[in-house]
């Protein structure tokens, strides 16, 4: 018996995406009406996002970008809209092509979009026709993060952290699309989710592969928005060291603090001017992506503004900042108390611009093992490379690719889930 559902055969109608002519004509008024600040002495960009780099984008933006292509791109895919426990959810979905695909649950974090998992969708459902063994197909489903994108709005669900978008990825897979037990994988706060997935609700999960291995309790106390927890940077320590503890502190300390603690003062000036969006999310992606200095070099300039059109034509920047908040203010409590806190079987890809301070790439996986984050997981398949940033899927889509089946390989089971 096969788990390769054809379209026909799949239990939900198609909602294909289309942003409304009106949207994007408020848009590009907008754009032309943007206020710029001035901002002399930045052109190192040391007080944050350069204006001369966001004005070019900006103008690019309101002359030269072609949402209707990107949509038309994204609406390749199957796209769902779905009510689960009440909470709208988006999710693209990519049947797989081989002889028992697995079913497997993608999750994105903060700035990313669903999109940010485009660049590995076709490897991991059709491995066939990448190169790979048809054995290792994946019937993928890419949900947007609740709050986020076309997951929005969430007037009634003014609480949602990562937590409870476990259990509505738990119910969306087994009771919505009716697999009994399935995969799943994740980045940054998406990371967390599959990390709960893989707690919760581990006689169900076939294993999880995730882009980082922090602990489920990183949220807790109240310096949550403190990436030092009020610590200060201990004396005697080698130059490199120090520098590389204020460089990290600096690329993800400024929106931690914002978004724990005011996510509604900041959404105000965000939901109201795209420009403001695009300065608060473009200078992310160019601090946390392996970029060498050009963000053209990982994103090009049509692919930023995809990623800020997502955000922006569902107003959900707003809702997808306060995550952050609701991380810290209902905090994770754990289902049961057996070790590891993770159960399922876990890989992990580590990259060597995140590498912690006064750890080399070589070191990276021994540290990850002597840190007291490593006991939370069920790890099997730990890998790190010389190279990518954050968004570890775009930025090294086929090594990720590669340490997930790695992860998944010897595992899969015949799994019967939706008819044929």
């Amino acid at each position: 018996m096969s788990n390769e559902p054809t379209a026909a055969a799949f239990p939900l109608p198609q909602t294909p995406i289309h942003v409304p002519d009106d949207v994007l004509a408020d848009l590009r008024q907008r754009l032309a009406l943007t206020r710029w600040p001035v901002d002399a002495g930045n052109d190192d960009w040391s007080y944050g996002i350069d204006r001369r780099y966001l004005q070019e984008l900006v103008e690019y933006w309101r002359d030269g970008y072609d949402w209707r292509k990107a949509e038309a791109a994204i609406n390749a895919y199957e796209h769902y809209r779905v009510e689960v426990d009440g909470v709208p959810v988006h999710f693209l979905r990519k049947a797989g092509v081989g002889p028992n695909p697995t079913p497997l649950i993608l999750t994105h974090g903060w700035p990313w979009t669903f999109w940010h998992w485009s660049k590995v969708i076709d490897q991991l459902a059709d491995p066939g026709a990448h190169g790979g063994d048809p054995a290792e197909a994946f019937d993928v489903i890419v949900p947007s993060f609740p709050g986020f994108g076309f997951s929005a709005p969430l007037p009634n669900n003014p609480d949602m952290n990562f937590w409870k978008v476990a259990d509505l990825w738990h119910t969306l897979m087994t009771e919505t699309l009716g697999h009994l037990e399935y995969a799943a994988a994740g980045c940054d706060v998406g990371a967390l989710v599959t990390g709960q997935l893989g707690h919760k609700y581990a006689d169900e999960l076939i294993a999880i592969h995730i882009g980082s291995g922090q602990k489920l309790s990183l949220f807790e106390g109240d310096r949550a928005w403190d990436v030092s927890g009020g610590r200060p940077i201990p004396e005697g320590l080698p130059d490199d060291v120090h520098d590389r503890i204020i460089e990290m502190e600096r690329r993800f300390a400024v929106h931690l603090a914002a978004h724990v603690l005011e996510p509604s003062t900041l959404a105000v000036g965000l939901s109201d001017s795209p420009a403001g969006m695009l300065a608060w999310i473009l200078q992310r992606w160019v601090k946390w992506s392996d970029n060498g200095g050009d963000i053209e070099t990982v994103f090009t300039k049509d692919e930023l503004l995809t990623h800020a059109m997502i955000f922006w034509v569902t107003n959900s920047i707003g809702t997808s900042i306060r995550t952050y908040a609701n991380n810290n203010r209902y905090p994770w409590t754990p289902s049961h108390d057996r070790q590891p806190v993770i159960e399922a079987p876990t890989g992990i890809t580590f990259v060597g611009y995140e590498n912690p301070p006064g750890v080399d790439t070589d070191r990276r996986v021994q540290s990850f093992l002597d840190s007291d984050r490593a006991d939370w997981y069920n790890h099997v398949n730990l890998t790190v490379h010389d190279h990518g940033g954050h968004f570890i899927p775009w930025e090294i889509p086929d090594l990720w690719v590669d340490d997930l089946r790695r992860t998944f390989r010897g595992r899969r089971r015949q799994i019967y889930g939706l008819p044929t």
